[in-house]
């Protein structure tokens, strides 16, 4: 039989070390693409198809935002922008937006007075078809991530 000692100690350490390595969020573009299609198709709405022309322009625009400022480009295209000083998941992300929901009036398509419901529409824009996100760690440390969409939200219009 062979000496267990040096595997079992092999094993301690490799366990030891995987619970001191902090766990990165989720945050790869499939997991931004399936927060989206989810929320989508929970209202009807058909799913995204992922863009890379969409995916460089938010890469380009979050390296510019490195500040973590939260504004948005003012490009051709709809945006979706979250800043934080801890890192956060995609799942974070598009919950964050989707938690605008209870800000909206579908009846009247309006937020509630003083409420930002803007995000939560473009989420669920239905006439929307790419999508692109990408996320940067900022100079204070913190993280800001940018999804953008082509169409953009017509917010006179309603999302689904």
């Amino acid at each position: 039989m062979f000496n267990s000692y040096p595997n079992l100690l092999v094993l301690a350490i490799a366990l030891a070390l995987s619970f001191s390595v902090p766990l990165k969020a989720q945050d790869q573009p499939q997991d931004y693409f399936n927060a989206h299609n989810r929320a989508r198709v929970s209202v009807g709405v058909s799913p995204l198809m992922w863009s890379q022309t969409l995916t460089a322009y938010a890469q380009a625009y979050a390296e510019k935002r490195r500040d973590c400022g939260l504004f948005l480009s003012g490009g051709p295209y709809g945006e979706t922008i979250k800043a934080d000083i801890i890192d956060f998941s995609a799942e974070e992300f598009v919950s964050t937006f989707l938690n605008q929901k209870s800000d909206y009036d579908y009846t009247t398509n309006t937020c509630r007075a003083g409420k930002s419901c803007d995000g939560y529409k473009q989420v669920l824009f239905r006439k929307s078809v790419f999508l692109g996100c990408a996320k940067v760690k900022c100079n204070n440390g913190g993280f800001l991530a940018i999804c953008s969409y082509d169409p953009s939200v017509i917010l006179s219009e309603r999302p689904f």
